[in-house]
């Protein structure tokens, strides 16, 4: 055991040492602690929580793009360029990049929240501090965070994932393989429970200062819960029960809500507002730090005035979704493209800009997400009719990173925010048969200037699915997971479609037709729940447990 905490600690105060995130990872490790001085003051504790969260600064990894790349196996979105032709058709292998990077860093930062946990605990609850009790409420939730992205990735009703608490062990976790869970429903209630410490070791968001935000708070764990009360449900519908009274509980005790409109949550200046209940603190400027998501989004190239890497774009079945009612404000929040109603936006303080497709991409669909374009509206660059100023850089923008290789910017990429549980309610609601959906999906359908769309009685699933994926898209909700769980097969089944350009590069005289894009060529897919309702373990990590482990669904 001394060997891995060791290990741990050093990842900590090299970590400790990098371009922050948020203000509480802005700290210096003091001496070379071991692994009997360790945990010894308050500071101790903060330090090595504040290592867990480090996961959300990890690059490209997880939350900057990688677990972003299984939504083109949905239907809202494409890449630049084919990357894993597996991952279009459905034929997962394991052995694709984003899953095999994602089971890593997910477990390995599940290790460093397992070690607070055990070390916190081994000092006895009875005895910790007011800060190394809120420490242990953070890691409890930092590990059924990153153990429920585990858990429903690669879990099933016939066999869970790999998971054990090290404080289970009755003399320290010795480095030993986890023992693989019976079932998802026993990952899922280690999970619940590690959920209910956090919720009662945790404060409020609001009592936190500044300097703290970013921190788990007890809304987040409720929050987190009802996601894991809505998969749950795909294997036990009993699940949707639990779900409509804790989001009360979350808006009435956990003081979260809604923002007055639909692209409110999308501004820098709400980065903390009531409708924030978890996300990925960043900051952009000349020290960067936290998600590079913003940029992952923007054009490729930026329009030639900043380094936008255009890994994803939406397709034209999502502008259909929004087009089913024409005055849906969040046509315009989430995409930006040549048709009149979403062609012209603001950008680099030119409030007349218009869209083009980048004619080096290999993939063309004729949209760019628009869902996070708020920090590249600031600045100076773009003036005289739309011309560089060839002088200007980033650093009249403060708002972005001046790193086009880390194009972090001021806006939190959120993870979760009131609008989802406000969904989740509905769908329970539905999924009961009970009355009170109109009335949950209408608060979303007023704000996004739609008026009162539903009435109470006549709401069906169709309904809750539209709105769910016009309100959530390009956010780490996972529309592919959505899509599966509703048994989607239809979808899931179906080629893509864009509105193809055919003078991609030019805004003006551009001709577009419709076409299918996805999967790449002459390449289809197919969708069998039995077969890829999740995916594969890395096929390496069967090898690495010495045959403890099986491959759900036979893969």
């Amino acid at each position: 055991m001394k060997t891995k905490i060791i290990a741990i600690f050093a990842f900590v105060a090299g970590a400790l040492t990098l371009n922050s995130c948020a203000e509480f990872l802005d700290v210096t490790p003091e001496g070379t602690p071991s692994e009997g001085t360790f945990f010894a003051t308050d500071k101790d504790a903060e330090d090595a929580i504040d290592a867990v969260y480090w996961i959300f600064g990890e690059g490209d990894g997880m939350w900057g793009r990688d677990l972003f790349w299984e939504q083109g196996c949905g239907d809202d979105c494409v890449y630049t360029k084919s990357r894993w032709s597996s991952l279009e058709t459905l034929q997962f292998t394991g052995e694709e990049s984003p899953i095999t990077d994602s089971w890593e860093y997910l477990y390995q930062y599940m290790a460093y929240a397992q070690w607070v946990v055990s070390s916190l605990l081994d000092k006895g609850e009875e005895n910790l501090s007011a800060v190394e009790s809120r420490v242990l409420g953070e890691a409890y939730f930092m590990r059924a965070f990153l153990h429920f992205h585990i858990a429903y990735r690669h879990g099933t009703k016939e066999l869970g994932v790999p998971f054990e608490r090290w404080e289970d062990f009755p003399d320290g976790y010795n480095n030993e393989i986890y023992k693989q869970q019976a079932s998802v429903a026993d990952n899922y209630t280690l999970i619940i429970s590690d959920l209910e410490q956090a919720a009662r070791l945790l404060p409020l968001f609001e009592s936190y200062t500044t300097a703290d935000y970013g921190r788990a708070h007890r809304a987040a764990a409720w929050a987190l819960m009802v996601k894991v009360y809505a998969y749950w449900a795909y294997w036990d519908s009993s699940k949707w029960a639990l779900i409509p009274d804790l989001v009360d509980k979350i808006e009435n005790e956990g003081g979260r809500g809604l923002l007055a409109d639909c692209a409110d949550p999308f501004k820098i200046e709400n980065n903390w507002s009531k409708e924030y209940i978890w996300s990925v603190n960043s900051i952009g400027g000349t020290n960067p730090g936290g998600s590079e998501f913003p940029g992952v989004c923007l054009r490729n190239t930026g329009w030639g005035y900043y380094n936008g890497w255009g890994s994803v774009k939406p397709t034209h079945d999502l502008y259909l979704e929004y087009k089913k009612n024409p005055n849906d404000k969040r046509l315009q929040l989430n995409l930006i493209g040549y048709q009149d109603e979403i062609n012209t936006f603001t950008y680099f303080g030119n409030p007349a800009m218009k869209y083009s497709e980048n004619s080096g991409d290999a993939v063309l669909s004729g949209y760019s997400v628009a869902k996070y374009m708020e920090p590249y509206t600031y600045g100076n660059e773009v003036y005289n009719e739309g011309e560089l100023d060839p002088t200007a850089t980033a650093l009249t923008n403060p708002h972005i990173s001046t790193n086009g290789d880390f194009p972090t910017t001021d806006l939190n990429v959120p993870l979760i925010r009131f609008a989802e549980m406000v969904l989740f309610k509905a769908e329970a609601l539905l999924m009961q048969g009970k009355s009170g959906a109109a009335a949950e999906l209408n608060r979303l359908t007023r704000r996004a200037g739609l008026g009162d769309l539903y009435a109470e009685g006549s709401v069906t699933m169709a309904d809750l699915k539209h709105e769910r994926r016009c309100e959530l898209a390009f956010e780490f909700t996972d529309r592919f997971q959505d899509l599966k769980r509703w048994n989607e097969t239809a979808i899931l089944s179906s080629k893509l479609k864009g509105n193809v350009p055919d003078k991609a590069g030019q805004s003006e005289g551009v001709t577009c037709t419709v076409k299918d894009i996805w999967p790449v060529g002459e390449a289809t897919r197919s969708y069998s729940a039995a077969k890829q309702i999740v995916f594969p373990y890395p096929p390496q990590e069967i090898v690495k447990a010495g045959g403890k482990w099986k491959q759900p669904l036979g893969y």
